[in-house]
């Protein structure tokens, strides 16, 4: 019986080896830790069962359990792909012009003394995910420049928040991560006086990153007077904004309402990045797109910013795809397509909101334990249950509906299907384990 080390093969051969007798220089790679998201969505694909449900997707799913296009999406890729005018050419490094235009004034406000004054950096990434990377290469080489060294952190990041958030800083250089407190599960909401706690703790010039609405993965949102406390205590203490509007629209149906936070932070005249991404609400996830903002407080900077930008992004990608990026523009600047699309938009939010109040009706009606207004009281695709993590367990094992690990779930994965049997593994989960 050979060894589980032993590489070779049954001729005595070392399989790590070319004929010529060298090593593979990857002999040494390990197999990196799975990603939780990753192996839940294998273990469901592998479940038999029937009735199996699986509630953590990250796209929206129409009433079909289908991922869900805009009809005037497909409409708009249609007459694009028709189009004799548009010639294929490599797209600038920071865009599609009209699309980052269109975009920040979403995220801005048209009349927002930041454009007017030509002092936002605007750089179209291939989605949210780059553009959290590219506002962290931009802080690790030019934030605190008093310093001759690259700047390595503190960054303070939501508690829970996405997985790999942390990892796109350290990526990118910085290892000083933090977290702060955002969800209490006793509250079963937002936790603010502890988030304004650690807050208050942070070092001078930590940069501080806060979703500004659509929060991943609880769904659970700031108030504006919320932030109305956080940013006074962030400019008191000389705290940097890096905000998240990951799903511009699909918390409220309203563009601007969505990005209200960031337009109260560049109304103070605060410095701040955000990263920006239209995916979800225009159905692009094979061509997501993102955008990264970057509010300074001078024009006379924006020259030197947009350099190391451009120098940055051409190490990382170069070019973005403008597919995505040309739809969207093409329905932000046409006022006909933009009101259709909003239209589609609210419905995909009252859909939401519409389960989340259903849902929590059944649990009411089952005799479940404790308050759930909770689920109405989010909003976008992600709620947070307030699960423990041996009901989540009971779930997957025992009735087979998957939940991501700290209770939260995708909203629009549950329909008219597969309504009554999850409402009814939530009860049961939770008078199992009483």
């Amino acid at each position: 019986m050979s060894r589980p080390e032993d590489s070779r093969n049954e001729k005595g051969v070392n399989q790590n080896k070319d004929p010529a007798g060298h090593l593979s220089v990857f002999t040494k790679a390990h197999t990196a830790v799975v990603n939780p998201e990753t192996r839940l969505l294998s273990t469901f694909k592998k479940d038999p069962h029937h009735s199996k449900v699986y509630l953590a997707g990250r796209e929206y799913f129409s009433r079909e359990g289908q991922t869900f296009v805009p009809p005037l999406v497909e409409k708009i890729k249609r007459q694009l792909s028709a189009d004799p005018t548009l010639c294929p050419e490599y797209p600038s490094t920071f865009g599609l012009t009209e699309f980052t235009r269109r975009a920040a004034e979403f995220a801005l406000g048209k009349n927002s003394p930041a454009i007017l004054e030509n002092r936002v950096l605007r750089v179209q990434t291939a989605n949210c995910t780059a553009a959290v990377r590219l506002g962290a290469e931009l802080l690790r080489h030019w934030y605190d420049t008093d310093v001759c060294t690259a700047w390595c952190g503190p960054v303070y990041v939501s508690s829970p928040c996405d997985d790999s958030l942390a990892g796109i800083f350290k990526a990118a250089g910085i290892q000083d991560i933090h977290e702060y407190c955002y969800w209490s599960d006793e509250q079963r909401g937002v936790c603010v006086e502890k988030l304004l706690e650690d807050l208050e703790g942070a070092p001078e010039r930590s940069v501080v990153v806060l979703s500004a609405s659509a929060h991943f993965p609880t769904g659970a949102d700031l108030s504006q007077q919320d932030w109305r406390c956080i940013i006074k205590l962030m400019m008191r203490r000389k705290l940097f904004p890096f905000l998240l509007l990951p799903s511009q629209a699909l918390c409220y149906g309203d563009l601007g309402r969505d990005a209200w936070p960031v337009q109260y932070c560049a109304s103070l005249g605060m410095e701040l990045l955000c990263a920006q991404s239209f995916s979800h609400s225009f159905g692009l996830y094979g061509e997501a797109v993102g955008l990264l903002l970057c509010v300074l407080k001078q024009n006379s900077l924006l020259l030197g910013v947009q350099s190391q930008a451009e120098k940055i992004v051409r190490s990382l990608w170069a070019q973005p795809d403008d597919g995505g990026a040309r739809v969207i523009a093409t329905v932000l600047s046409n006022p006909a397509h933009l009101v259709e699309w909003q239209g589609e938009v609210k419905r995909i939010v009252e859909r939401c909101m519409l389960i989340r109040e259903v849902l929590r009706e059944k649990l009411r009606l089952l005799g479940s334990p404790g308050c759930w207004d909770h689920l109405t009281q989010q909003s976008g695709l992600y709620s947070c249950t307030g699960l423990n993590g041996q009901q989540i367990e009971f779930l997957s094992k025992r009735r087979h509906v998957y939940l991501l690990g700290n209770g939260c779930l995708n909203v629009s994965m549950i329909n008219s299907r597969n309504l009554e049997y999850v409402a009814e593994s939530i009860y049961l989960a939770l008078t199992a384990s009483l």
